[in-house]
């Protein structure tokens, strides 16, 4: 059966070199095809990425921006490997690029030499096709995001049902100011070495957890500046990968500052234990609007209508 959207996009692509459109890349020419599809579509993109069961028939590349973009050529994740379990397995989101497949594998296998850690507990990462989510997270739409669970797994044979019910743990107290007595020096040096990885671009943490490791890091402290604090994140971090070379329409983020960001970090912890007043004249917050397939780059049409 042909997709709708299928019906629209097919003539363009017979104009303008079908071939374009079914080979490896999302190249210029197919981008010229669904250019004038997409400027228009005012379509929900997380109604369209969020049904779709499988990645693309397409060379690997990550398209667009980490929550603007989408992922051509995603590859699963395996529910279970010897290192490392994928979690809710219902949400299907254990997709990504290959690089940051390999990259949690590379990681799962430093934790299992950790105290107490069989591996990994891998939460979500992108959908088959990246692309906005139906619940949750603004970003992991183009196959760079990964989350880690804090939870230290201490079997790697669990059930289908059990990966839906079990739950990580929190590492935070005082609202993300301190660390609590589920942080370990197993959780620091786990951060250090996904860190350390030259792939990496950053990774979100909650501020006090940042703080505790500038306090603990000694020697090289080159890795400390990829730790940013955020909001949230105590229950698991988030790894989020530099553009892979040659993904000429993937969009990275503003360089991290120079330094090691631990005094920044602290400035956080100081807002948290005392909060600075509020502006009186901060105009309200902006209500988020719904991402459209128009919000999205144009090579995400053919994205989402790949076989």
């Amino acid at each position: 059966m042909i997709r709708p959207i299928a019906r629209l996009v097919a003539p363009l692509c017979a104009a303008l070199f079908l071939a374009a459109c079914q080979s490896g890349g999302v190249d210029t020419v197919t981008q010229a095809a669904v250019s004038s599809l997409n400027a228009g579509d005012n379509r929900v993109a997380k109604q369209l990425f969020g049904y779709l069961p499988a990645g693309s028939n397409q060379s690997p590349e990550a398209i667009g921006g980490y929550s603007r973009g989408c992922t051509a050529g995603a590859v699963q994740l395996a529910e279970t490997g010897p290192t490392w379990q994928a979690m809710r397995l219902s949400r299907n989101r254990n997709w990504a690029l290959p690089e940051a497949i390999d990259y949690v594998q590379n990681l799962s296998r430093f934790a299992a030499t950790l105290p107490g850690w069989a591996g990994l507990y891998v939460g979500d990462m992108s959908q088959p096709r990246g692309g906005p989510m139906l619940t949750g997270h603004a970003s992991h739409q183009s196959g760079l995001d990964i989350d880690i669970w804090m939870l230290p797994p201490q079997r790697l044979d669990l059930s289908r049902q059990e990966r839906e019910d079990l739950s990580s743990i929190s590492t935070r107290r005082a609202a993300g100011a301190y660390t609590n007595d589920n942080w370990t020096e197993q959780h620091r040096e786990l951060l250090r070495a996904a860190a350390s990885d030259p792939r990496v671009d950053r990774i979100f943490i909650f501020p006090g957890a940042k703080v505790d490791m500038c306090d603990w890091a000694t020697g090289d402290r080159s890795w400390l500046r990829k730790i940013r604090p955020w909001w949230g994140h105590h229950y698991h971090f988030h790894v989020r990968l530099s553009c892979p070379a040659g993904d000429r329409q993937c969009e990275t983020q503003t360089p991290i500052p120079p330094g090691d960001g631990c005094d920044d970090a602290r400035q956080w912890v100081a807002n948290i234990l005392d909060p600075p007043p509020p502006d009186p004249d901060a105009p309200p917050p902006t209500p988020r609007a719904e991402v459209t397939m128009a919000d999205l780059p144009a090579a995400c049409t053919a994205v989402l209508n790949s076989n």
